[in-house]
């Protein structure tokens, strides 16, 4: 997710590494925080495969700044990720708020709602924190109060999505 978080927002504009990392941060939040020993060599692994250039500026007061900007080949790569997001880019929730921060880069609407399908495809599916005999366990059937407010918080959560997910669908296929 790190390096579609950079590819993203090198799409929007060149930035500084540090501005990358602030971004990062502001959309990941205090879940996952970026460390410069994350950042920096995902940044050096975008430079060798093409899909970043850096270029150095004058620093305002000090040392000289690199920019980064995206390459025709990171606009490409960036876009084949959104098109084809891998099963965990759907199914983990954190991982699916990056890919949406992203989406609208993607310029068919067809194939933005594509991806929308698969995520409302996965919240279709039953589920749960815990299971019993092999069945999710609802709210309802907890054993304690804290584990009920797990479920809940998630089902209304999950039920805001679905009804988002819906609307959105209907939107870009509209």
């Amino acid at each position: 997710m790190l390096e579609l978080s950079i590819l993203g927002f090198l799409f929007e504009e060149p930035q500084h590494g540090y501005e990358v990392k602030a971004r990062i941060q502001g959309l990941s939040g205090h879940i996952r925080p970026v460390s410069d020993g994350a950042l920096y060599p995902a940044i050096s692994r975008l430079v060798k495969a093409g899909l970043v250039e850096q270029r150095t500026e004058p620093g305002s007061a000090a040392a000289p700044r690199r920019i980064l900007s995206l390459t025709e080949a990171g606009r490409t790569e960036l876009l084949a990720r959104l098109r084809h997001p891998k099963e965990a880019e759907i199914t983990d929730g954190q991982r699916f708020f990056t890919l949406l921060a992203f989406l609208r880069h993607l310029p068919d609407h067809a194939e933005q709602a594509a991806v929308l399908r698969r995520r409302q495809t996965f919240l279709d599916i039953p589920a749960s924190f815990f299971y019993r005999g092999g069945e999710p366990v609802r709210a309802e059937e907890a054993p304690d109060l804290f584990r009920q407010g797990m479920l809940r918080i998630a089902r209304a959560t999950s039920t805001e999505e679905k009804k988002w997910l819906a609307e959105a669908i209907a939107s870009l296929e509209g």
